[in-house]
């Protein structure tokens, strides 16, 4: 089965969108072919769960992710930080074999 685990960092900031927004169940996240690497992570938040979606919980906060996404996400750490004047969910991949320079998409 696979694992995917959420900080509270991650958590905290996933309760509040939600809040700020008034509706959903947490954040959904996928994998796009994408950028100079090969995949790049898309999140949205979810407002209802599909047929297919496995859902992780964790800290209160719930992350939504398609079946077709969980291999390269298997023992990821969804964190959420702040570095600079940004602020991001971060994916603590252990599957990740090469990314490209700016961050954004990824090689499993």
């Amino acid at each position: 089965m696979a694992h995917l685990s959420i900080t509270p960092a991650a958590a905290s900031q996933i309760r509040q969108v939600l809040d700020e927004r008034g509706h959903g169940l947490g954040l959904r996240v996928s994998v796009k072919p994408s950028g100079c690497s090969g995949y790049s992570y898309v999140l949205d938040f979810a407002d209802e769960q599909g047929d297919e979606d496995v859902t992780f919980e964790e800290h209160g906060a719930a992350v939504y992710v398609a079946p077709e996404a969980l291999e390269m996400l298997d023992g990821s750490e969804v964190d959420y930080v702040s570095e600079g004047l940004n602020r991001f969910f971060r994916f603590n991949n252990p599957n990740v074999k090469d990314q490209c320079g700016c961050g954004e998409s990824f090689t499993v």
